[in-house]
């Protein structure tokens, strides 16, 4: 809004001309994003409390120490992280932009689907919410929709096409299986953050790192320049995601203050399934979809635990985990928390640093 507002004032001061840079409005996102999270923080976790006085539901099947440390302690601090990004990326981000518009819509519609979810696990002090059947067929039709603005949005060359990482120029052309594609992305990654939300502070760094790499990655790929010189396709109109992205970060960062262990608040399926389908549709709009498998890999490890453990138990009658996902493995294991969730950091940063060479490595 300040971009649309400010920046044809330049003429008449040269101060407002900073409006027009995607380096200033990214960096004044993040800032913005963590002044809103720091100023609403404190009020909304003591409203929660106020309405939650069990706090989150444990599940007793869990591991035992979460019956004793966590009780008590609300959840839905998501809404916390959904209003500092839609707030900082309305503020910063150029509203003439079909992709910020595409993106918002996707984060708070499956941040909509996970109030819901919230809401009826607390009104029923029970672990199951929305019927599962139900919140994936909505999450699917929101996917969906996103997904078929977005096509209509990008570049006719590049709508359907798959872009491959380390092949500058090879672009696999998928047609009407793109959208497919497109919904399995958003989707599964919306899940697979959903999955890693176990532990304090366990998935909003990894968010944070996974869009912060998409922050550079949409600059990148939105710029003609850069995009030419690394060799990888450019997608006009990118660009602006940088600023949404950045505000993710501010968001995120804001919020772990709050949920760095032990917990003030969980972020909730209001906030788990929103971030994770922001960066999934990122990466679709980027083309960067299959680097969103290195760079948000601890998401991807924690979804292939689950999947092993159901395969293993269904086909073979045990279990290759003590328990799923992969962090409850540890845990069973005498793994104290804030270990495994610093040890879960090192590794979502170094897979991001993997995933960023790709950018080089054509």
């Amino acid at each position: 809004m300040l971009h649309n507002l400010l920046t044809p004032l330049s003429d008449e001061l040269i101060v407002f001309n900073l409006f027009r840079y995607l380096t200033f409005r990214s960096g004044a996102a993040t800032l913005t994003a963590l002044a809103i999270c720091f100023l609403l923080g404190g009020p909304l976790i003591r409203w929660l409390q106020s309405k939650q006085r069990e706090g989150q539901p444990i599940r007793e099947d869990g591991p035992e120490t979460h019956l004793v440390g966590k009780k008590g302690t609300p959840t839905m601090g998501g809404m916390l992280i959904l209003i500092a990004l839609s707030v900082s990326t309305l503020l910063w981000a150029d509203l003439t932009n079909g992709f910020v518009w595409a993106v918002l819509f996707l984060t708070l519609g499956f941040g909509a689907v996970g109030f819901a979810d919230d809401f009826l696990k607390l009104t029923r002090r029970s672990h199951h919410g929305v019927p599962g059947k139900l919140r994936l067929g909505v999450e699917i039709a929101i996917a969906l929709i996103a997904g078929l603005w977005v096509l209509y949005l990008t570049d006719p060359r590049l709508d359907t096409a798959l872009a491959l990482p380390f092949f500058k120029d090879l672009l696999l052309e998928l047609g009407w299986a793109f959208p497919v594609l497109m919904v399995l992305v958003i989707v599964g990654a919306s899940n697979a953050v959903n999955l890693t939300d176990g532990l304090d502070g366990l998935a909003i760094v990894p968010v944070m790192i996974v869009a912060a790499c998409y922050a550079l990655i949409a600059y990148l790929v939105g710029n003609s320049i850069f995009a030419g010189y690394l060799q990888i396709h450019h997608v006009p109109g990118t660009g602006e995601l940088a600023v949404f992205c950045a505000a993710l970060v501010g968001a995120s960062l804001g919020f772990l203050w709050y949920n760095a262990p032990p917990a003030m608040v969980f972020m909730g399926d209001t906030g788990s399934l929103s971030c994770g389908a922001a960066v999934g549709g990122i990466a679709v709009i980027t083309k960067h979809e299959l680097v969103l498998v290195v760079i948000g890999g601890i998401f991807v490890l924690e979804t292939v635990s689950v999947m092993a453990q159901v395969l293993s138990y269904k086909l073979l009658g045990r279990r290759i985990f003590r328990m799923a996902p992969l962090h409850h493995h540890f845990e069973k294991k005498g793994w104290q928390e804030e270990t495994i969730v610093v040890r879960f950091w090192i590794i979502a940063a170094i897979l991001a640093l993997i995933g960023l060479s790709t950018l080089k490595l054509r």
